[in-house]
Order: C-alpha cells, then sequence, then structure tokens
C-alpha cells in the first residue's frame, strides 16, 4: 500500500501530541449551535475546556461523568465564539460516532501512548 509522502509523519512528530485520560465534570449547550457542547474536562492536574460536534451523538447526562481520551496540547481555537483548548478522540464511521474510551478505570491524568 502506497502512502503520500507528505500525508506520513515521524515519531518523533507524533510523540508531540500530548494525551490524557480525562473525566467531563460539566456539559452545557452552546447558543445557535445544533451540534456543539461545551465540556469541561479534569485531567488532573488542571481542568480544560474543550469543544465536541457530539450533540447528534450522545446526550448531556450521557457524557457527564465519563472517562475520555484527549488531546491536551492543541492551540486554543474558538469554535461559535467559545475557546476550545483540546480534542475528545472519536471514531467515525459514516454516520455513526463513538467516543474511544479505556478498556478499565483509570486515573484521570494517565498519559495515553
Amino acid at each position: 500500500m502506497s502512502k503520500n509522502k507528505d500525508e506520513l509523519i515521524t515519531i518523533e512528530d507524533f510523540a508531540k501530541i500530548k494525551m490524557r485520560i480525562g473525566k467531563i465534570i460539566e456539559v452545557e449547550q452552546i447558543q445557535n449551535s445544533d451540534k456543539l457542547y461545551k465540556l469541561i474536562i479534569d485531567i488532573k492536574d488542571k481542568k480544560i475546556q474543550c469543544v465536541a460536534g457530539l450533540k447528534d451523538y450522545y446526550t448531556m447526562e450521557q457524557l457527564k461523568g465519563r472517562l475520555v481520551p484527549v488531546v491536551v496540547n492543541l492551540k486554543p481555537a474558538k469554535l461559535r465564539g467559545v475557546v476550545s483548548e483540546g480534542m475528545i478522540l472519536a471514531a467515525q464511521y459514516k454516520d455513526n460516532v463513538k467516543i474511544l474510551v479505556p478498556e478499565d478505570d483509570i486515573e484521570i491524568g494517565a498519559k495515553i501512548r
């Protein structure tokens, strides 16, 4: 299988991505958005705010308290006027989206490698 060389990254590139297990502690709807939630995620040493397009797939109740893998060193971005400081990892196939979850309980803040 051939890959476009521009799409390949090195192990050093991948090592720059910092991922942790976090716990969603707050979920809010974002005004004037049909798809976005504002999430406050505890990653042990701090709490970060993420904006996630999960409204079509999860209720607020399903998200609150959930352990999730999150990229914690993304440059902050504004979505619908709300700052997002990270990204939850999820899988998508056609119209189905599922958040990746740890197999068993693990400490909040655990590094993902």
